[in-house]
């Protein structure tokens, strides 16, 4: 329970998936600053596959299918998101924004995985398309305002 709900962030009351967005952004800073990209990607990867299992398991013993307290999948999408940001606060702000928006609209597929694919890996799999998404967004706002 502790990984799918990011340590308890995903046991608050109100917008579950927020806490676990605003979570997963400064760890994301210090892995950039610890490792660089190199270190978020293999971080984001592990918190994939863990994350997958996570999500599975806990659904199944609450017996829902996308329980709101599973939050690990935000974080995975943050992660992924702010893999093309530069390290500036900034970006970092914009990228959480563009994730949130894109993971609660839910444009096509991330609305068809949404309902269509169960267990861990549909609740991870919308949250992964969202950041796709958001991350394409974040790098053409970059390199219109930075050039790179």
């Amino acid at each position: 329970m502790l990984i799918a709900t990011c340590g308890g962030a995903g046991l608050v009351l109100k917008m579950p998936g927020t806490a676990g967005s605003l979570l997963a952004v400064p760890l994301a800073w210090f892995i950039m600053l610890a490792g660089g990209q190199p270190a978020l990607a293999q971080a984001t990867g592990l918190a994939v596959l863990i994350g997958w299992w996570a999500a599975d398991y806990h659904a199944r013993k609450i017996g829902e299918d996308d329980p709101s307290t599973i939050v690990i999948d935000e974080l995975v999408g943050q992660w992924l998101t702010l893999m093309v940001a530069p390290l500036e606060i900034s970006f970092y702000i914009l990228g959480f924004i563009l994730f949130r928006l894109f993971d609660i609209f839910k444009p096509w597929p991330v609305s068809w995985a949404d309902r269509k694919i169960k267990g861990g890996f549909g609740i991870m799999l919308d949250d992964i398309l969202a950041a796709i998404y958001a991350a394409a967004v974040l790098y053409g706002i970059r390199l219109i305002v930075n050039g790179s």
